[in-house]
């Protein structure tokens, strides 16, 4: 659990659409966020920067994050009909995408690499990058499959090493606790920055990188 209670000095911190701007696609990321507020507004951050560079961007969130999402992205003026239609922006449901490769509780590997890499080869049209957003980890987490979130979790990391991607996912902090420790450090271990979840300014962004 230490590496999400760190003092303010202990991050570096960015604006939040440099910071999205130029994340590499070699990133996968996490955050263990205070609330919806500040988890958010960072999801905004990460698909409206994807977006106005010209990225293809997946969500695959709960039904009211979704929502909460598109309310927002609508706010900066995208056309999000538009846009899903081009498949630049796919929102999908975590519960549904979940039951594409979940077998008896547990995420097979096969099914998840199949169903995956057809979902990454669909936004690639006309060479756009591509970046992601799962809290399909965060469900399973909170539905006390421990065990399954971490795999899911390596496999999203072994898929993400064989193609070049952004990747960013989020569990709320309410979720883990002091018995949790061993399972969270085994999360943040197969990412490679760590964002702050607490509530910051709404331009600003705190980080660290996992060494």
């Amino acid at each position: 659990m230490d590496k999400i209670n760190l003092k303010v000095e202990d991050w570096k911190n960015s604006n939040i659409q440099v910071f999205w701007g130029e994340i590499a696609p070699c990133d996968h990321l996490v955050q263990i966020y205070e609330n919806d507020r500040c988890f958010l507004d960072i999801l905004e951050g990460f698909a409206g920067t994807g977006l106005l560079s010209g990225d293809s961007v997946v969500i695959i969130a709960t039904k009211v994050h979704i929502e909460n999402l598109n309310e927002r992205l609508i706010k900066q003026g995208f056309d999000l009909k538009k846009l899903m239609a081009a498949h630049q922006y796919i929102p999908l449901d975590a519960e549904e995408t979940l039951s594409k490769f979940m077998v008896n509780n547990w995420p097979d590997e096969k099914l998840f690499n199949d169903y995956i890499g057809r979902l990454i080869e669909l936004t690639r049209k006309e060479g756009r990058k591509v970046r992601a957003f799962g809290e399909m980890v965060a469900v399973l987490w909170a539905q006390g499959f421990n065990g399954a979130t971490v795999q899911l979790e390596s496999l999203w990391h072994n898929f993400h090493s064989k193609d070049q991607f952004t990747l960013y996912c989020a569990y709320p902090k309410t979720g883990f606790t002091q018995n949790a420790s061993d399972s969270l450090d085994k999360i943040c271990q197969t990412h490679s920055k760590i964002i702050d979840g607490q509530n910051r300014p709404t331009t600003e962004i705190y980080y660290r990188t996992i060494p």
